[in-house]
């Protein structure tokens, strides 16, 4: 179904694969009559001619990249503005677009999501951003719809900003890399290798893009084989899969932890910009005649199978004909390895025991959002539906058309009311599902989503609470044959169902009439209007020459996830209040962090204000008389003193800052990891002024060891890849190494001043 190539390839005429050995010379003299080196075969890659033409830096090893537009929705652009804010921002320099597509609902917390997004049109208006109000679309489809352009950049605060299908690279980021681009600096880094992904052959009838994605996941999200690497889309097979359908593919290249992605174009992709509207934003775009990858995903589409996604990975998949021929083999590996990954002793997370009659029934399904939630996708499953019943038991359907052009042309052609005689409820577009603010299903229960993540709480559970639900993800398809199987896991293609493929119709009158377009008319003279819940930035001070950290937290989890260093769901109305998000902090994974964080903030919230740090916080006297003992210079009113978690490989998933910036807000002044699972969340830490060190073997403290690292800000302007530390234990110190991986020159300014806010202010 899939191969992965050991090594580079060269790809002759965007059909011919080349393996990089010590016959490919003769085999391009062959087929071309010249041969290229590696350098000149990766310039002509897709990737590298969009990335050189929004580079700025001169060179593209170091790129510095200026990107054409951005997204926020609402659990993020607060935070990024009020940053902007206050580092200086006074216009948005490019389109912004602010959509409302995850409090979209209003219903936690008061009035504070409103507030939001009260807050996000007036900003629109002072700095001239676009803005999308409530259930026109999900942030993803409306960039889709409205700002993608072949051969554009465009970035994002979430994690799926990918509009690779129609030829634009995308990026997903924390917060912070979006404020750069409204201060016109830079997304700085190193040139990303490039991953052909080929596609060769047609999906059967009833294979859709969820269940090619996952398949993409399953085979090189562990192994890493695309990690900060671009994913770049050719091959004979993307002739016979329509834009929607490339669309739902590429949108779950997040889960392969991979940078961006881009795909070559065509006369598909040229009629979906005319129907859109934007017929100047298409071009043909194609590798050159000889292009050079770093690796090769070799997918021949004929062989995908309907698959299913297990709790609590993407990557955790399984073809539903494997599931359901070796089910409770299977249920048992995923409830011991589901258990593991919860380590939580007062839940019982149990699947076996929803096999009836030898076959799974799950209680929910869920068709929404950026990759759920497409025009195809949803006539799909209507067509699925047409004349049956998803009946009056426990099981529930819910389908979110993904904008409101998209639901609208649904109205028109039937295919809603095919939905809804079936027994769905059909609801405005809201990424709610994908995040666990939305569709929170009975305890005990497991939800089939069509949606992008299945990671715990995903569901909106709260283990901490005693309550366990979990989700499995498959494809809209799938979920429509379970649902009219009354909820017993089905595969589509068990079905003779006649696809429709009726045309889409856009009607972009929709938006014209709702919402606010104001780039290129900043208003400087229109207030912002806030509320209660909207608040500054703590200050937060400078790297000073030493540091104190106290292990706060160990988490020895293979990967631990930004959902598990802070929850999404109801903690996403707190997100414009960083002192009450903090609150939150790893609560699902370590309910003790927060208030063992808290108490060592105490001691540098005293040094800061002049006071003695040892009164303040009396387990430090030990600690400063074992570091004096050995360092005679040493000074604690000096010296920072905060906190810092070890986990394996932390960041997987959201782009979401909060990840980082609750630390930073609770007194963290560091991370330590074996490897971090994604460049956004170790650029998350830099921004927040956090030092993201690594330590590759098994560590040498444990939780609640004290941690001293001298000559740190020094160590950190000489550009040192090696960190001398201490162990601080029983009265004496214990020296290791610490390392930290490449960091760029304003990376390097930024941690030493504390936080993106201060290298600005500076």
């Amino acid at each position: 179904m899939i191969k992965l190539y050991d090594g580079g390839v060269f790809l002759v005429d965007g059909k011919t694969i080349v393996e990089d050995n010590a016959n490919a010379d003769n085999e391009l003299m062959a087929l071309k009559g010249r041969t290229v080196s590696k350098q000149e075969g990766s310039e002509n890659t897709m990737a590298y001619g969009i990335l050189n033409k929004h580079n700025t830096s001169g060179s593209m090893d170091k790129l510095k990249i200026k990107f054409d537009a951005m997204a926020s929705h609402d659990i993020t652009y607060v935070g990024i503005i009020q940053t902007a804010r206050a580092s200086g921002l006074e216009k948005f320099p490019m389109p912004y677009v602010l959509t409302n597509c995850h409090n979209s609902l209003c219903a936690v917390g008061g009035t504070i999501n409103e507030d939001d997004h009260l807050f996000g049109l007036s900003c629109a208006k002072k700095y001239g951003g676009i803005y999308v109000p409530a259930h026109q679309a999900v942030i993803h489809q409306y960039m889709r719809e409205m700002m993608s352009g072949v051969g554009k950049m465009i970035l994002g605060s979430d994690s799926h900003t990918r509009y690779g299908a129609l030829g634009t690279m995308a990026v997903g980021e924390g917060g912070p890399e979006l404020v750069k681009q409204l201060l016109n600096k830079t997304y700085d880094i190193d040139r990303p290798q490039v991953i052909a992904v080929y596609l060769t052959g047609k999906p059967e009838a009833g294979v859709g893009p969820q269940d090619v994605a996952l398949a993409i996941i399953g085979a090189v999200f562990e192994n890493g084989y695309v990690k900060n690497k671009v994913m770049e889309f050719v091959g004979d097979g993307i002739d016979n899969l329509s834009v929607d359908y490339r669309n739902g593919v590429d949108v779950m290249t997040t889960e392969t932890t991979c940078l961006s992605s881009v795909w070559k174009t065509d006369s598909k992709v040229k009629e979906w910009y005319d129907i859109h509207g934007r017929s100047g934003d298409f071009k043909e775009q194609n590798p050159g005649d000889i292009a050079y990858y770093d690796g090769l995903v070799y997918v021949d589409l004929s062989t995908v199978k309907p698959m299913i996604a297990m709790p609590f990975h993407p990557s955790n998949i399984y073809t539903i004909d494997d599931l359901n021929a070796n089910l409770m083999d299977i249920l048992d590996e995923v409830e011991k390895s589901g258990a593991k990954q919860l380590d939580n002793d007062t839940i019982k997370f149990s699947l076996k025991e929803k096999v009836r009659n030898g076959r799974l029934v799950v209680e929910q399904g869920v068709i929404a959002g950026c990759a759920g939630g497409t025009y195809e996708n949803i006539c799909d499953a209507a067509d699925i539906m047409r004349g049956s019943s998803i009946g009056d038991g426990e099981f529930a359907l819910s389908v979110y058309p993904s904008s409101q052009p998209v639901f609208l042309s649904l109205v028109e052609n039937g295919r809603i009311a095919d939905v809804m005689m079936a027994g769905a409820t059909v609801l405005s577009a809201f990424c709610g599902p994908c995040f666990g603010a939305g569709d929170v299903p009975a305890n005990n229960c497991l939800s089939i989503r069509h949606s992008t993540r299945n990671f715990p709480n995903r569901e909106g559970s709260k283990i901490t609470s005693g309550q366990i639900a979990s989700v499995a993800l498959m494809d809209a398809r799938s979920i429509a044959a379970t649902a009219i199987n009354k909820g017993v896991i089905t595969p589509a293609t068990d079905l003779d169902v006649n696809y429709t493929k009726p045309k889409y119709f856009f009607n972009g009158e929709v938006y014209k009439n709702r919402c606010y377009d104001g780039y290129g008319k900043a208003d400087s003279s229109v207030e912002l209007r806030f509320g209660p819940n909207i608040t500054d930035w703590p200050a937060m001070s400078a790297l000073t020459d030493d540091i104190i950290l106290k292990v706060v937290s160990v988490i020895k989890d293979p990967v631990t996830t930004t959902d598990e260093l802070i929850p999404s769901g109801e903690t996403s109305s707190y997100r414009s209040n960083p002192l009450k998000l903090a609150e939150f902090a790893l609560s699902r994974k370590d309910p003790a962090y927060v208030g063992r964080a808290k108490e060592v903030q105490l001691a540098e919230k005293a040094r800061l204000d002049g006071k003695d740090p040892v009164a303040a916080y009396g387990e430090l006297k030990e600690i400063n008389d074992a570091i004096k003992a050995e360092f005679a210079d040493f000074d604690i009113n000096k010296t920072g003193i905060g906190s810092t978690i070890y986990a394996v490989k932390p960041g997987d998933g959201s782009a979401r800052e909060q990840a980082a910036s609750c630390q930073k807000v609770l007194g963290g002044w560091a991370n330590i990891a074996k490897e971090y699972a994604t460049k956004r969340y170790r650029s998350n830490l830099i921004n927040w002024g956090m030092l993201p060190f690594i330590f590759e073997d098994e560590i040498p403290f444990e939780n609640g060891d004290y941690l001293f690292v001298p000559g740190i800000r020094k160590a950190i302007e000489d550009k040192n890849s090696e960190i001398p530390a201490y162990i601080v234990k029983g009265g004496k110190l214990v020296p290791f190494t610490l390392k930290m991986g490449d960091i760029t020159d304003d990376e390097r300014k930024i941690i030493l001043a504390g936080c993106l806010i201060n290298y600005y202010a500076e």
